[in-house]
């Protein structure tokens, strides 16, 4: 099981149009099956995942209609 910062290391550098795109880079790098944990959530899909950090504030406006990390977001622990 990963953990929801593999994903949000990922995603530094990198923006996403929309929600899908990063669900489908998230599957490209860890695997249709692999599920993802957070310090409070476990057994969570790509997907699940996206909303989760979303509503946590990890995201952040990139590019034109696009979005990032926001890597002050993301705790080291």
């Amino acid at each position: 099981m990963a953990h929801g910062h593999d994903v949000l290391h990922m995603m530094e550098g990198n923006s996403y149009a929309t929600k899908e795109e990063l669900v489908k880079a998230i599957v490209e790098k860890f695997g249709e099956e692999e599920r993802f944990h957070t310090c409070s959530v476990d057994g969570m899909t790509a997907e699940e995942l996206v909303d989760f950090l979303e509503s946590k504030g990890k995201f952040m406006p990139a590019q034109a209609e696009s979005f990032t990390v926001d890597a002050s977001k993301i705790c080291n622990h």
